[in-house]
C-alpha cells in the first residue's frame, strides 16, 4: 500500500580504501588491509522521490556478495549477486546486472555508513547504506497447531528473577526487531535492549513468515485474526510458567497492540502498553490510508469492498490494481479483524493500560491514540511530537519520515522509554 517507484532496483555495498604508497611501512599497510575487510551486512535506503526503497547488501569476501530488495521479492534465494567490485582511494564502485539493467553504487565509506550515488538506466538518486551487526541471544520456543514458534529472550544482568514485557510486532512478516519490507529500523529492539538496562527481561518473536518463524505459516486462506492472539496466548502460558520470571506484561506496536490488547485479558497478564495501536474499524483505517494513495474510481470500489468484508462477506470479483489488498486469499484474515472493535476490547481490560502515539505517524495517527483513551479514561496516555510508526523522531518533512524505516542506528524516540518505565514502576511492575 506504499508507493515506490517500480522502475527502479537497488544494488548497494558499504567500504572505504586508502591506497598506500610504496613507501608506507609494513605496518601501514596491515591497518589498510584491515580497513578494505568488507565483508558483512549492510541495510539502507535508495532515497528515491516520495519514498525511499528499502535494500541490503551481504559481502561473503573481498569480491563476493549478493543485494535484496525485499519490497519488489528480490531476497533470499532471489538474491542478486554482486556483478562487480572496484575500489579506487576512497571510492567505492559496485556493479549488478539485472536481466541486463546495470545498476550501480559508488561512493565512500565513512564511521559505519556507505553513502553516494545510485545510477540505473541513467538515473542517479543518492543512497545510503549502514553496516550491521548481527547478534542473537537465548531463544524460547512454543509449539503450536502450525508448527513451532520461535521467539528471542532479552536477559537483564543478574540472576533475576525478572519481570517479563512480550513484544508483539505489527502487521505482516515483520520481525522480531520491528523491521518489514520497508527497511530496518530495529525499534522494538533497542526496546528490549533498554528494558533490560532497568531490570526487566523481554520476549520479542517474529511474525509468521518473518525471520526464524518464515516456516511457520499455512494457507494464506487459512490465517485470521484469532491465531495471532493464540500466537501470543502461547508465550503468556510459557513465560507464566518460567520461574525466572516473577511477572508477565505485554507490548503490542500496530496491529500488534489489538493483538496484544485481546491477549492482555488474559489472567496471567499483568500490564500492558500499546504502541501506536488504532483506535478504530480495522475498516476505517484502512480506507483512510487508501484515500491517499488511490485513483478516484480505485477508491470507490475499494470503499465498496470494505462494506462487504466488515458485514462478513467475501468479495469475489476484484480489480487488478487491488488485488495486493483485498486478493480473496488475504479476505478471511481482514474479516476476521473487522469483526473486532479496538475501544470495546479495550473496555474489557481491569489491568493497568498505556497508550502511546507520536504525532508524526503517518500510519496510525496519534487521535486514534486518543480515541481509545478517551473510551477507557483510567489508561495512561502519551503522545510525542516527533515520534513516528517506527518509534523514532523525525521532522514534518515526508521523506525524511519514510528514511528512518530503514535506519536502524538512529535510537527510539525521546520520552518513549522514560514513559513506559515510569509507567511499569508506578504500577509495582519493577521496583521504584
Amino acid at each position: 500500500m506504499k508507493r515506490f517507484l517500480q522502475a527502479m532496483l537497488v544494488v548497494m555495498f558499504l567500504f572505504m580504501l586508502i591506497g598506500c604508497s610504496d613507501k608506507n611501512s609494513e605496518e601501514t599497510e596491515d591497518q589498510d588491509e584491515e580497513e578494505v575487510n568488507i565483508s558483512g551486512h549492510w541495510t539502507g535506503a535508495i532515497h528515491l522521490p516520495g519514498q525511499p526503497l528499502h535494500i541490503a547488501l551481504t559481502i561473503d569476501g573481498a569480491d563476493e556478495g549478493d543485494m535484496s530488495i525485499p519490497m519488489q521479492g528480490i531476497e533470499g534465494a532471489n538474491s542478486l549477486p554482486v556483478d562487480t567490485l572496484k575500489i579506487e582511494e576512497d571510492k567505492v564502485t559496485i556493479t549488478v546486472n539485472l536481466q541486463g539493467s546495470i545498476l550501480s553504487l559508488e561512493g565512500a565509506v565513512e564511521e559505519g555508513e556507505f553513502k553516494g550515488d545510485f545510477t540505473q538506466n541513467g538515473q542517479t538518486f543518492p543512497f545510503t547504506l549502514y553496516e550491521r551487526e548481527e547478534t542473537e541471544g537465548e531463544f524460547l520456543s512454543v509449539e503450536t497447531a502450525i508448527g513451532t514458534l520461535n521467539g528471542e529472550l532479552e536477559l537483564p544482568e543478574g540472576d533475576g528473577p525478572f519481570p517479563v514485557m512480550i513484544i508483539i510486532p505489527g502487521s505482516g512478516p515483520t520481525d522480531r526487531n520491528g523491521n518489514t519490507a520497508m527497511g530496518d529500523n530495529d525499534g522494538l529492539k533497542q526496546i528490549a535492549e533498554q528494558l533490560a538496562t532497568e531490570g526487566i527481561a523481554s520476549l520479542r518473536y517474529d511474525k509468521r513468515g518473518a525471520g526464524k518463524n518464515k516456516e511457520a505459516v499455512g494457507e494464506e486462506v487459512d490465517i485470521n485474526f484469532t491465531q495471532f492472539t493464540d500466537d501470543a496466548q502461547a508465550w503468556v502460558e510459557l513465560l507464566t510458567e518460567d520461574e525466572r520470571f516473577t511477572s508477565v506484561g505485554i507490548i503490542g506496536h500496530s496491529q500488534g497492540s489489538l493483538e496484544g490488547m485481546v491477549t492482555a485479558q488474559s489472567n496471567d497478564v499483568d500490564v500492558f502498553i500499546s504502541l501506536a495501536g488504532i483506535g478504530r474499524g480495522m475498516d476505517e483505517v484502512l480506507y483512510e490510508q487508501l484515500q491517499a494513495q488511490l485513483p478516484e474510481g480505485l477508491l470507490e470500489e475499494s470503499e465498496e469492498i470494505l462494506q462487504q468484508l466488515k458485514q462478513g462477506k467475501a468479495v469475489a470479483e476484484i480489480s487488478p490494481e487491488l488485488q495486493a489488498i483485498f486478493r480473496p486469499s488475504v479476505q478471511p484474515f481482514l474479516i476476521s479483524m473487522m469483526q473486532l472493535n479496538p475501544t470495546e476490547e479495550l473496555e474489557k481490560l481491569t489491568i493497568p493500560v498505556m497508550l502511546v502515539n507520536g504525532e508524526r505517524d503517518i500510519q496510525v495517527p496519534a487521535t486514534d491514540a486518543e480515541i481509545l483513551h478517551e473510551a477507557k479514561p483510567d489508561t495512561e496516555l502519551l503522545i510525542l511530537e516527533n515520534m513516528n510508526h517506527v518509534l523514532k523522531d523525525t521532522t514534518e518533512d515526508i521523506q525524511d519520515n519514510y528514511l528512518t524505516y530503514s535506519n536502524p542506528t538512529l535510537p527510539v524516540a525521546d520520552g518513549l522509554m522514560d514513559g513506559m518505565i515510569q509507567f511499569l514502576k508506578e504500577n509495582n511492575f519493577i521496583e521504584e
